[in-house]
């Protein structure tokens, strides 16, 4: 059969893996609740029938505010089976944020999770006269359940109708609209179709390996990179299984043992650092064995031909005495890829990932692009570190004139959502979608991204700064949890730097130095002399321009519940010198 439809899946599922005995998998207080795809299907299928019974029609939106669980994968296919569009919505916007969506786009039902998202919708239904039915999952309320929900399509099936409504639907018709979390403004709704997202599908089914059977998830799946590969791995039969939560991934991952799964960059400089610090506290011979093993893997290529048979030897033994426990610890000892993607991950990380055997697969894109536009491969230079690889088959490439990263084909959206005088800003005439990233194409054909357009800046001196690049140098260092740089029209580079405390407070136990609270610590005059020598060490990668000059330590904590960090841990730029406008004023002071 040809899969043109998201919810072709299913078939295409059952079809070809119907011994599946874990197709979706959620751990739950300390165990895991495990669905079978036929367990999946028929839910799924009694959802879209109770859909039916509450008067949901072809392109009506329902909205889904939920974490990763297999309850969403069911709402969603559910949702488009029937010819409605799924509009996913993080759990940790506004109400502000809630109230313009849930009007935007005129949703009639939600299924949400969280007693906090639920507040916000109650204070916004009132304003939002689209909205007609509101369902919990896991969430003592008045309102009716996702079980409630399920046992309505159970009481009122009716396979004909459903075969009619999936007949209705058009690989071009929309299937989701999502949502981006833009820095300024209002969101914008992207619309993606059956055939954007399906035809990603059917260009990246040959990246895992045969034998990959079981991917881990735990960003979130409402972010277009999650959702789309989380469709990718329904496509392939494998087993998906949901962290419980952030703060167990280590030891789900240790129960799961997965092939693939995806991260962030930020996750894995944690990661690294975290590795790093805990094999420093080794003693004599195991320490210096294990400093050998950790500066071989940094000096990893991926090309056998840049690898020489001593290297490789040499890799072998540090295999045996180091890398092996270290995938013992993770939980990480079956992988075939780990995807990056939403941000460039510096060399020596994904040189260490790699040669420790959790293979970095970079990919690049973004939510208007379905999200890929090109991505790591197996193929002859497929696979190089500092590059995101080549543009996915039937998507063209090209930077223009301003080193900006365009691109058209398959995967660009069908457009913002009531927007498009907005739409055509981005994509113009002949196609070609505008990404706002700044890169270059090798002479291979693989694409390196070096920036975003709007975030470099010029200084009173004329000289041109690209703040990704120093700030992706400095969140190497185990001292810096985040960074902001700063300095347009002023005379040099400045920045306000986030310690990472944890890391701070092991320094500090190490040298006899009593750590109180964040806000003492980054007063005391010890812990100011270590972090300017490692900002002047830090600053001997950079010309004399790109140097920070001057910058300001803050105690605060930056997250995604206080709107400073996107889903994907990154940080918002204009958030940032918003919130601390009189710390930079007073730092630029002469």
């Amino acid at each position: 059969m040809e899969e043109k439809r998201l919810f072709d899946i299913l078939k295409l599922y059952i079809a070809k893996y119907p011994s599946q005995e874990v197709a979706l998998a959620k751990k739950e207080s300390g165990s895991w609740k495990k669905y079978s795809i036929q367990e999946y299907i028929e839910i799924t299928n009694n959802i879209s029938y109770a859909l039916i019974k509450l008067g949901i029609k072809k392109d009506d939106k329902v909205g889904i505010i939920c974490n990763n669980r297999p309850e969403w994968n069911m709402l969603d296919m559910a949702i488009m089976q029937v010819g409605a569009i799924t509009v996913p919505i993080y759990p940790t916007i506004s109400k502000e944020d809630y109230h313009y969506i849930i009007n935007d786009c005129e949703v009639k039902l939600i299924v949400l999770e969280g007693q906090s998202v639920l507040q916000k919708i109650e204070s916004v239904k009132n304003e939002s006269p689209s909205l007609t039915g509101i369902y919990t999952i896991g969430t003592k309320s008045d309102y009716p359940t996702f079980d409630q929900l399920v046992e309505i399509g159970k009481s009122n099936p009716d396979p004909e109708e459903l075969k009619k409504r999936e007949d209705n639907v058009d690989e071009k018709d929309c299937a989701t609209i999502i949502y981006t979390s833009g820095t300024t403004g209002n969101p914008k709704g992207v619309m993606l179709s059956h055939f954007n997202i399906m035809s990603q599908l059917h260009n990246l089914k040959q990246t895992p390996s045969p034998w990959s059977k079981k991917a881990f998830s735990f960003l979130p799946i409402c972010h277009a990179y999650e959702r789309m590969l989380v469709f990718l791995y329904q496509y392939l039969g494998m087993s998906v299984y949901y962290a419980e939560s952030l703060a167990t991934i280590a030891s789900d991952l240790k129960d799961v043992q997965p092939t693939m799964m995806s991260a962030v960059p930020r996750l894995l400089e944690k990661i690294y650092l975290k590795v790093k610090e805990s094999g420093r506290k080794n003693k004599g011979i195991k320490r210096i064995i294990f400093l050998w093993a950790f500066s071989l893997a940094e000096k990893y290529r991926i090309d056998p031909s840049n690898r020489t048979w001593l290297y490789n030897q040499k890799l072998k033994i540090a295999d045996a005495l180091v890398y092996k426990k270290i995938r013992q610890t993770l939980g990480a000892e079956n992988f075939d890829i780990v995807v990056s993607g939403a941000a460039s991950i510096q060399p020596n990380i994904a040189s260490f990932f790699s040669a420790i055997r959790m293979p970095i697969y970079e990919g690049y894109g973004m939510t208007e692009c379905s999200p890929v536009i090109a991505v790591s491969c197996n193929l002859p230079h497929g696979r190089e570190i500092g590059t995101v690889g080549f543009a996915l088959p039937g998507v063209e490439v090209k930077v223009n004139e301003n080193k900006e990263i365009i691109c058209r084909g398959h995967n660009v959206m069908m457009g913002y959502y009531n927007k498009p005088e907005l739409t055509k800003e981005v994509i113009d005439e002949d196609g070609w979608m505008h990404t706002g990233d700044l890169g270059e194409i090798n002479e291979y054909g693989q694409v390196r991204i070096t920036g975003r357009l709007k975030n470099l800046f010029k200084t009173s001196l004329g000289k041109y700064i690209n703040p990704d690049v120093i700030e992706g140098k400095f969140t190497e260092s185990g001292f810096i949890e985040n960074i902001v740089v700063l300095g347009e029209n002023q005379k040099y580079a400045g920045a306000i730097i986030v310690p990472d405390f944890a890391f701070l407070k092991t320094w500090c136990h190490k040298h006899e130095i009593k750590y109180t609270t964040p806000q003492e610590m980054i007063k005391n005059p010890d812990v100011k002399r270590r972090y300017a020598e490692e900002v002047k060490k830090l600053n001997q990668n950079f010309g004399d321009t790109e140097k920070i000059k001057r910058y300001e330590l803050i105690a605060d904590e930056w997250s995604v519940n206080n709107g400073i960090l996107t889903p994907t841990l990154k940080v918002k730029r204009n958030i940032v010198k918003e919130q601390y406008k009189e710390l930079i004023e007073t730092m630029y002071k002469d």
